[in-house]
C-alpha cells in the first residue's frame, strides 16, 4: 500500500493497476482513505502537478472501491477528469479482477451520470464488453456515441458517407432510436448534412431502416411521440425529415389519427403543417371521418398562421363538395373563421358558407348568422344578403366608446415600520431576493436608518443571525469582500453590512471615492447617484446619528412632496442634524416642482442653506437637463471590441441635452454628469443588460430628460437586443409631461424585435393615452422618420399596433397610424409590411369611424389600382370606411 501511495503522489498512473491488484479488501479500504486525503491535498497544488497526481488518484481510487456505486461516483467526479490524455485504459486494468455482475452495475451507473466525452463513452462500452451485458441507452451515452462517430468521420479524408460509418456501428439498433427520446438532440445530429442534405442523419437512418438494421415501427412510434412533445425547431425538423423518409403507409397514418389531430391543433407551424398534410391524405383515402375533421378544424381555424387556416378551409370545401350532407357538422366549424383577424380568410369562410348553406339545417343557419356578427363592415353587406332576417338589419346598435386603461394614480409609500422584527423580515427578504423595486428598496432603507438611530443594538442582534449566510458575512478573504462592496453594491447590502460592522474603513474610503467619480455614460451616472447615497447612508448608520432620510419618496414613482421635504428639513434644523450631501441632492431631484409656490415660501422661511436651495430649485422649475428639440442623426462607425457599446450606433436617431450649471456647481460630484451637456456619440458605454427600476426614481420629475439619456439603450430593442424597452412603462407613469424624447423612445419600442419589448411599449402607449399626454401626430412623425431610416420595420410596428388595438384603443391607434400611412403610401415603392399596417388601420377605422383629420394621402390612389394583392385589398377596405361615412 505504501508503494501505491508513493506512485500516486508521483503521478505514475500507469504503475497503479499492478500495485492495486495484490491488495485485499481491507487493504484497499485503508488505501482509499489515504487517497481521499491526497485528493483533497492536491486541490491546492500547481495545475501541472495536480493533473498528474489526479490521474493516478482516479485509477487508484477506482481500483480500491469495493462498491459499484462508490466507484461510479469516484470515476465521475469532475475534478478527476482534468486531463488531456485519457487514463481510462488503466482504470479498466485496475478493474479487470471484478465480477461481471459488478462491472455491469458500474457500467449502468456511469451511463446514468453525465457523459461528456468520447473517452467516457468508450469506458462504458469496454465495461459492457467485459461484463458481457447489453449497452445501457442513456442521453449521455448517446451524446458520447454521436461525438465518437462525428470525430472519427472527420478525421478521415475524404469524408466517408455517414451511412457507411453508422452501418459499421455495433450498437446502432440500441442507440439510434434513443435519439428520439432525448430532450435535446446532439448538435451534429440536428445539423443539416455535410456536404449535402443527403448525407445527414435523417437520410442515413432512413437508408439503414430500409436495409433492416433499424426497427421501422419503433422509429415511427418514437418520431410521432417526439413531434407531439415539441421542442427546438432544429430537433423537430430532424424528426419530420426522418418521418417523411420512413414513408408511413396510409394504414399506419390512420392508426395515429389522434396524434395528427393534436399536432395540427397545437403543434409548431412546421409540425402542424405536416399533420395537416397527413390528415388531407387520410381524407382522400376515406380514412378520416367527418367528426374527426370537425374536431381538428375548429382549433386550426383559430390559429394565427394564415397558410394553415387557408389550407384547412380548402380541405373543408373539398369534403363539403363531395358530401353535402356533412354541412350540418362542418359549416359551424367554418363559421369559426368569421372571427379571424385576416379579412381575406373571413371572405373565404363567408364564400364557403354561402356555397353550402342551402344544405344546412335551419338551426345551423341561425348559429352561422350569430357567428357572422363577428364580421366587420367590409363583409357586412354580403352577410346581410346571405342570412337576411336571421342576421338583423345590420345597423350598429351602440355608439363607439374608446377603451383605455385607468390613468395611473401615484401610490403613497407606506411609512417605514418601527417594529424591529418586521423590519428585519423586510430587509432579509429584500437582500436575499435582490429586488430593486423602488417601494421595497426605499422603505427598507428608511427603516434601517430610523431603527439604527433609536435601537441600533437590538437591530444588529436581530439581523446578524438572519443574514449569517450572506457573502459578506461568511468567512473569506476580506480583500475580495471589500472589492465586491466597492464594485457591486446594488441594494442595501453595504448599508446592512455597515450596521453589522462588516465594512472596514478602507473599503468606505474607496467605495465613496468610486461612487463620487464622474460617470462616463448614463448607466454609470444613474447608478452612481444611487451608490453615492447608499455609501453615505452606510457611513451615517454606523454611528446611528441620522434620524431619517430626506430623499425617501412620497409616492411609488420616486417623486417627493415638497411640503413633506420642508417638514423634514425643519425637523433636521430642530435636531441640529446636518443633511447628507448626496441624500439632499437626491431629494432635490425627486421633489415636485409644479404648483410648489407655497412650499417654496415655507422652505425659504427655514433660514437654512438647504431651505434656500430648495426654494430656489422649486421656483426655477427647470428640468435637470433641457432636451434639445432636434434630432441628432449620427453615422458613427461600428464600435471597436466586443465589449464596447457605442452610445450612437450607425444611423440611430438620438437626442442631445443642454448643460445645467447649477448641478455642477452646487451638487456633489456624483451628480455632475447629470448637469453636463451630452451629445450622442460623445460617450462610450460598457454596460449590458436590462434597465434598473431605480433609474426612474433618480429623476422621477424629469422623465423627458431621462428618456433622452436612455435612448441609446432603448434603441437597441429595435436591433437585436432584449429588454431595451423595459423602462418605458415606468417613464410614462410619472406625472411629468411627455415630450419628443419619450415619444421617440416609444417609437423605438413599438418597432422592437422581440414581442416582450413591443408589449412594454404598448403598455406605455396606453398609459400616455389614458393620461391625455399622447401626441399622436408627434409619435406618428417619429415613427415615420424611424421607418425612413430603416430603424423600425413596418411589420413589427403593425404587430404592436394590433396589440394596442385589441385592448379597445382603436381611435388612439388609428390616430398614430394616419401620419405613418400618409408618408408610406406616397412612396413610389410600398415598403414591406405596409399591407399589415393598412389592415390594422382598417380594423380600427371600421370600429371607431374615420379619423377627424380627413382622408389619408395616397390611400384612394392605392385602393384604385386594382388587383388582388393584400396592399390593394387592405387599402380598399380602409378607403371604404370613408366612402360609407360620406354616404351616410
Amino acid at each position: 500500500m505504501k508503494e501505491l501511495l508513493t506512485a500516486v503522489r508521483e503521478g505514475r498512473h500507469r504503475d497503479v493497476p499492478g500495485l492495486v491488484a495484490p491488495l485485499d479488501r481491507a487493504e484497499r479500504r485503508l488505501a482509499l482513505a489515504e487517497l481521499k486525503a491526497v485528493r483533497k491535498e492536491a486541490r491546492d497544488w500547481d495545475w501541472r502537478e495536480r493533473t498528474r497526481t489526479m490521474k493516478a488518484v482516479l485509477v487508484a481510487g477506482a481500483g480500491c472501491h469495493t462498491g459499484a456505486a462508490g466507484c461510479a461516483a469516484w470515476i465521475g467526479a469532475r475534478e478527476l477528469r482534468e486531463w488531456e490524455h485519457s487514463p481510462y485504459p488503466w482504470v479498466l486494468k485496475a478493474l479487470a479482477d471484478r465480477d461481471p455482475v459488478w462491472l455491469a452495475d458500474l457500467a449502468h451507473r456511469l451511463a446514468a451520470r453525465t457523459v461528456d466525452s468520447e473517452a467516457e463513452y468508450r469506458l462504458v462500452v469496454e465495461l459492457v464488453r467485459m461484463a458481457d451485458c447489453p449497452l445501457p441507452a442513456s442521453d449521455g451515452i448517446v451524446r458520447g456515441w454521436v461525438e465518437r462517430i462525428n470525430s472519427a468521420r472527420w478525421r478521415q479524408r475524404p469524408y466517408p458517407p455517414l451511412t457507411d460509418v453508422l452501418r459499421a456501428e455495433p450498437y446502432l439498433g440500441v442507440l439510434a432510436p434513443h435519439l428520439l427520446d432525448m430532450a435535446e438532440l446532439p448538435a451534429p445530429v440536428a445539423w443539416p448534412g455535410y456536404p449535402g442534405p443527403d448525407d445527414g442523419w435523417p437520410s442515413a437512418l432512413t437508408i439503414l431502416t430500409a436495409e433492416g438494421l433499424l426497427d421501422r415501427t419503433l422509429l415511427l412510434e418514437r418520431c410521432t411521440t417526439r413531434l407531439l412533445r415539441g421542442g427546438k425547431s432544429s430537433d423537430l425538423r430532424f424528426c419530420l425529415l426522418l418521418l417523411r423518409g420512413l414513408e408511413p403507409t396510409s394504414q399506419e397514418e390512420a392508426e395515429r389519427a389522434a396524434d395528427w389531430i393534436a399536432m395540427a391543433a397545437d403543434g409548431p407551424s412546421p409540425v402542424a403543417g405536416h399533420a395537416q398534410e397527413v390528415l388531407a391524405r387520410l381524407d382522400g383515402h376515406g380514412l378520416l371521418s367527418v367528426a374527426q375533421l370537425a374536431d381538428v378544424s375548429g382549433p386550426v381555424l383559430f390559429r394565427t398562421e394564415k397558410k394553415l387556416v387557408r389550407a384547412q378551409l380548402v380541405l373543408l370545401g373539398k369534403v363539403l363538395r363531395r358530401d353535402p350532407s356533412a354541412a350540418g357538422q362542418l359549416l359551424p366549424v367554418v363559421g369559426e373563421a368569421f372571427g379571424h383577424p385576416d379579412i381575406g380568410l373571413q371572405e373565404r369562410a363567408l364564400k364557403l358558407t354561402a356555397r353550402h348553406l342551402p344544405s344546412a339545417p335551419p338551426a345551423v343557419r341561425q348559429d352561422l348568422a350569430d357567428m357572422a356578427a363577428q364580421l366587420g363592415p367590409a363583409h357586412r353587406s354580403a352577410a346581410v344578403a346571405l342570412f337576411g332576417d336571421l342576421l338583423g338589419d345590420g345597423q350598429e346598435a351602440d355608439v363607439y366608446e374608446e377603451i383605455l386603461p385607468p390613468a395611473p394614480v401615484p401610490r403613497r409609500l407606506a411609512p417605514a415600520t418601527e417594529d424591529t422584527a418586521e423590519l428585519v423580515e423586510e430587509v432579509v427578504a429584500l437582500v436575499r431576493s435582490g429586488s430593486r423595486e423602488v417601494p421595497e428598496f426605499e422603505r427598507a432603507l428608511e427603516g434601517l436608518v430610523r431603527c439604527a438611530h433609536t435601537n441600533r443594538t437590538a437591530l444588529a442582534e436581530a439581523l446578524r443571525p438572519a443574514l449569517a449566510g450572506m457573502w459578506w458575512a461568511a468567512p473569506g478573504e476580506q480583500g475580495e469582500i471589500d472589492w465586491r462592496f466597492i464594485r457591486n453594491h446594488d441594494g442595501p447590502h453595504v448599508v446592512v453590512a455597515s450596521l453589522l460592522g462588516q465594512v472596514p474603513e478602507q473599503a468606505f474610503a474607496e467605495g465613496r471615492a468610486r461612487s463620487a467619480a464622474a460617470g462616463t455614460c448614463f448607466h454609470a451616472a444613474l447608478n452612481g447617484v444611487t451608490h453615492a447615497r447608499l455609501w453615505e447612508a452606510a457611513a451615517a448608520i454606523r454611528a446611528g446619528e441620522l434620524p431619517f432620510l430626506l430623499a425617501t419618496p412620497t409616492w411609488h414613482t420616486g417623486s417627493l412632496d415638497p411640503v413633506e421635504l420642508v417638514d423634514r428639513l425643519r425637523r433636521y434644523r430642530e435636531l441640529g442634524v446636518e443633511p447628507g450631501p448626496a441624500d439632499f441632492a437626491q431629494a432635490l431631484l425627486r421633489v415636485r416642482r409644479t404648483g410648489g409656490d407655497e412650499a417654496a415660501g415655507r422652505a425659504a422661511g427655514l433660514g437654512t442653506a438647504e431651505g434656500d436651495r430648495l426654494a430656489a430649485w422649486i421656483r426655477a422649475g427647470e428640468p435637470v437637463a433641457p432636451v434639445l428639440r432636434h434630432h441628432v442623426e449620427t453615422e458613427a462607425p461600428a464600435a471597436r471590441g466586443w465589449l464596447r457599446q457605442s452610445a450612437a450606433g450607425a444611423r440611430r436617431i438620438l437626442l442631445a441635452t443642454r448643460e445645467r450649471l447649477v448641478i455642477q456647481q452646487e451638487f456633489p460630484r456624483a451628480f455632475h454628469w447629470l448637469g453636463r451637456p451630452h451629445t450622442p456619440g460623445s460617450q462610450t458605454c460598457y454596460h449590458w443588460g436590462s434597465g434598473s427600476p431605480q433609474w426612474t426614481a433618480v429623476l422621477p420629475e424629469d422623465s423627458e430628460t431621462l428618456a433622452a439619456w436612455l435612448l441609446p439603450f432603448v434603441a437597441t430593442c429595435a436591433e437585436d437586443q432584449r429588454g431595451g424597452a423595459s423602462p418605458l412603462p415606468a417613464l410614462v407613469e410619472t406625472a411629468a409631461p411627455a415630450g419628443s424624447a419619450i415619444h421617440l423612445a416609444l417609437g423605438y419600442g413599438l418597432g422592437a424585435r422581440y414581442p416582450e419589448d413591443r408589449l412594454s411599449a404598448v403598455d406605455a402607449l396606453l398609459v400616455l393615452a389614458a393620461r391625455g399626454q399622447l401626441d399622436a401626430a408627434l409619435l406618428g412623425g417619429e415613427l415615420t422618420v424611424l421607418i425612413d431610416r430603416e430603424l423600425v420595420k413596418p411589420a413589427r410596428l403593425a404587430s404592436s399596433a394590433a396589440a394596442a388595438a385589441d385592448t379597445g384603443a382603436y381611435r388612439t391607434v388609428l390616430a398614430v397610424l394616419v401620419p405613418v400611412l400618409s408618408a408610406l403610401l406616397s412612396r413610389e415603392r410600398a415598403p414591406r409590411g405596409l399591407s399589415d399596417l393598412l389592415a390594422v388601420a382598417a380594423e380600427c377605422a371600421e370600429r371607431c369611424g374615420p379619423p377627424e383629420t380627413g382622408p389619408i394621402a395616397g390611400l384612394a390612389t392605392t385602393a384604385a389600382r386594382g388587383g388582388s394583392t393584400q396592399l390593394v385589398r387592405q387599402a380598399a377596405r380602409l378607403q371604404a370606411v370613408w366612402d360609407r361615412s360620406e354616404a351616410a
